[in-house]
């Protein structure tokens, strides 16, 4: 068991540079330079912070993640394809032998947990304490002695960015957890639940699990949430780097604070078409008795309700079909339903832009100048939850250098994220 002044020598030594290139930089070169250095400036942060003595030391990693397929879904018990990127939550952490999480996040104040008070606390909710609380709480729900440790991160997931930095965060504190208290016997699936049970009781954001899914599991991940509390998960085998397109995921800056109401009215209203069936998510209404009630459905529910249930129908089929074009080698195939997707979001779903305030459009501009740019070429569609917030697209690489110039000439500096696909979620890097 290394300590952690130990492990800051191997990361200097280059001894864990094949760990730290699967994670970001498989082609070798400079982003291994960076992703080195990044590794070796936080096991300095834990030391300066805690001291280079404690015995068990190890880096964890919890990544962002996109989604790829099957846009507003998942609260239906609908079918999403999505994945984990490049962007990560990267932690050294050691025991502590005391009853407390003491855990520091570059640019945030210092937070301590008590694990010996795990009940939830109405002060903590949307604050990072109530998830490191809420982690712990189930770990030890499901049978495991804990103990403390202390942490020091850092995070390329920008807040706010559509890549999910909570969910990030909590596959991070539940893989730290694992190894240190549960021996690593907690599977990807159950550190995602964890997670999600995190988020949903002691954060208080009713979230699905798509996002946890996501980032613990790793790579491209097709998930049918037809049982939510058992999906069925698969892990879809897919080369993304010999595409010849480049994922990018491009910041609007505009703000998701005030649209608490237009998420809500979403789901609201295709489960409004469903209670017209006795049922509760569209997922248990057949697509055939739902076109035959169509001219009753806009009576009682509006035609923009219909709209909405219309757009889950086809995206929960798209996922699906995305998932497999993939599985062939299809990439063709899975641009043209990416596209599909992005214009029935536009259309039908008709997130991309809020009607409390029609002056803000900056997600149907940004998919307007992209898809002018790209020419009939690559993919673009809304990205997460939309009516603000981000887009995606994937790009040839000979058009890679035009779009993000012309992304970031429309929105800022910094705002075209060019991503990948990384192989693997949440992890142990090194110890």
């Amino acid at each position: 068991m290394a300590t952690c002044s130990q492990l800051l020598a191997a990361l200097r030594e280059g001894a864990h540079n094949s760990a730290l290139s699967a994670l970001y930089a498989p082609e070798g070169g400079s982003p291994l330079d960076a992703a080195q250095a990044r590794a070796v400036q936080v096991a300095e942060a834990f030391i300066a912070r805690f001291g280079g003595d404690a015995p068990a030391a190890a880096l964890f990693s919890g990544p962002g993640r996109t989604e790829i397929a099957g846009n507003h879904t998942d609260h239906q018990h609908g079918r999403v394809l999505c994945g984990s990127v490049n962007l990560d939550m990267l932690a050294c952490a050691a025991p502590n032998g005391r009853s407390v999480v003491r855990f520091v996040s570059e640019g945030y104040p210092e937070l301590e947990v008590s694990l010996d008070h795990l009940a939830p606390k109405k002060e903590e909710e949307n604050t990072s304490a109530a998830l490191v609380r809420g982690v712990a709480a189930r770990i030890k729900e499901l049978g495991y002695s804990l103990s403390g440790f202390d942490a020091c991160a850092t995070s390329t997931v920008l807040s706010g960015s559509g890549l999910s930095s909570s969910a990030a965060y909590e596959t991070l504190v539940g893989n730290i957890f694992n190894h240190f208290c549960c021996g690593d016997k907690l599977d990807p699936i159950t550190i995602a639940k964890i997670g999600q049970y995190a988020e949903n009781v002691y954060f208080g954001k009713p979230c699905g699990l798509m996002d946890q899914m996501g980032s613990s599991v790793g790579g491209a991940v097709f998930i049918d949430f037809n049982d939510p509390t058992d999906p069925i998960v698969e892990r879809v085998d897919y080369d993304f780097s010999k595409s010849g397109h480049a994922l990018c995921i491009v910041d609007t800056g505009s703000s998701h604070g005030d649209l608490t109401d237009d998420y809500a009215a979403v789901t609201r209203e295709m489960g409004a078409v469903a209670a017209h069936f006795g049922k509760t998510v569209l997922r248990d209404v057949p697509l055939k008795e739902f076109h035959a009630a169509l001219p009753a459905l806009r009576e009682e529910c509006g035609d923009r309700a219909v709209l909405r249930a219309m757009h889950f129908y086809a995206d929960d089929r798209r996922a699906a079909q995305e998932a497999d074009a993939l599985k062939h080698g299809n990439f063709e195939s899975f641009l043209n339903m990416v596209n599909a997707s992005g214009l029935s979001s536009s259309l039908r779903l008709q997130n991309t832009w809020s009607i409390s305030d029609p002056r803000q459009q900056a997600i149907p501009l940004a998919l307007t100048v992209g898809q002018y740019i790209l020419d009939g070429m690559g993919a673009i569609r809304v990205h997460g939850g939309g009516f603000a917030g981000t887009i995606q697209a994937w790009v040839p690489q000979e058009r890679l250098t035009l779009f993000r110039d012309g992304m970031e000439a429309l929105f800022g500096a910094g705002k075209c994220h060019v991503l990948r696909i990384r192989p693997q979620g949440g992890c142990v890097v090194a110890e």
